[in-house]
């Protein structure tokens, strides 16, 4: 069984706030330091780092 990637993120987001309980705040800067993060010159870094 394939299961979209997006899919699979919703849900395993939806249940770690749902069962950790982290701060709205906390998950907003993450999610969108993400972004912010993967658009930038940073990106080709990031990925040698996490390969």
């Amino acid at each position: 069984m394939d299961v979209p990637l997006w899919l699979a993120l919703i849900i395993v987001g939806g249940l770690g706030i749902k069962l950790i309980r982290p701060p709205r705040w906390l998950v907003s800067v993450i999610l969108l330091g993400g972004h912010l993060l993967a658009d930038s010159f940073f990106a080709p870094l990031i990925d040698l780092i996490t390969k």
